[in-house]
């Protein structure tokens, strides 16, 4: 059966992971399994008599280094490389059951999630897509950090970074619609300064943090080279925002423009979109993004200081 973009998904068979936390080194199982059409995307805690956590902006919790969900005081943290992965590639309903409070880091990227999803297939399920489609403009700011989401054709990304060296400034433009994220997003790994580590560690945070799970920055250069892309941080930057806006419940069909944000301010801009019921409508398939939207012709502009 050929698959159609305006119908919803999910994989075809089960998907087993095992890791460990980034941040609390705790060694973690995970299984993917296939859901009913409409069902979301769910978290299952199964070492709490499967305990389950919607994957929905009302459940946002500590959003500081990492995105994490709570209900009823049980935690799923670290969401956003996996959320991301299941938003990017198209994946609407899953249950995710997990024997521990946070999502393994695996390689820091979304690139393992992406493979898996290649290897087993998604399955067309009966029901329409919805979206949620942007009506008017929303925006969040916080001193020159910046994220604001906009009507538009499409699911479009405008992003901009500016961190110390050796990272420097770096801009990200591209259209999700176009087929750009298995290649051009999911690979990107997330990245720390080697200095922070401590001061990181004292908090309780980065204990499950190595070479083989981030890149590692330190004043002279890149620690643990080759990048994926020369502009691997800005598309690191991307994915987060993806799996953080996946908490909007459904895809989005609108424009985002992020500069300096972070997961505080991509869910902060969750949290105002949903509680202005007149900036968006939810509608089933998209307009067509314009011809300079397409895959072949995103746009992808990177400059690294």
């Amino acid at each position: 059966m050929a698959i159609e973009a305006h119908f919803e998904h999910t994989i075809r068979s089960e998907i087993a992971f095992e890791g460990i936390g980034l941040h609390s080194g705790a060694p973690v199982s995970m299984k993917l399994i296939p859901a009913p059409a409409g069902s979301g995307i769910v978290f299952r805690r199964t070492d709490l008599d499967n305990f389950e956590i919607p994957a929905t902006g009302r459940n946002v919790a500590k959003v500081s280094y990492a995105t994490s969900l709570m209900r009823q005081s049980v935690l799923i943290s670290t969401t956003e490389h996996l959320l991301s992965a299941l938003i990017g590639y198209g994946v609407d309903n899953v249950i995710v059951q997990i024997d521990n409070l946070e999502v393994p880091i695996l390689d820091g990227s979304a690139l393992p999630y992406v493979q898996a999803f290649k290897t087993v297939g998604l399955k067309q399920q009966r029901r329409k897509r919805e979206y949620i489609r942007i009506l008017k403009d929303v925006e969040v700011e916080d001193g020159s950090k910046f994220i604001g989401v906009y009507p538009g054709s499409g699911y479009s990304i405008e992003y901009r970074i500016d961190f110390p060296d050796p990272i420097g400034f770096g801009t990200f433009s591209g259209d999700l619609e176009g087929g750009v994220y298995a290649d051009l997003i999911a690979p990107a790994r997330t990245f720390g300064w080697k200095e922070d580590e401590p001061m990181l560690r004292n908090m309780g945070l980065i204990r499950g943090a190595s070479e083989a799970c981030a890149i590692i920055l330190t004043r002279k250069g890149i620690e643990n080279g080759p990048l994926r892309f020369v502009d691997e941080f800005v598309r690191h930057k991307v994915l987060d925002l993806i799996g953080d806006l996946a908490l909007a419940g459904k895809r989005i069909q609108g424009r985002v423009v992020a500069e300096r944000a972070g997961h505080a301010m991509h869910t902060a801009l969750v949290k105002k979109l949903m509680a202005d019921r007149s900036a968006w409508e939810l509608a089933y398939g998209y307009v067509e993004p314009a011809p300079e939207k397409s895959h072949a012709q995103a746009s992808l502009v990177s400059a690294i200081a």
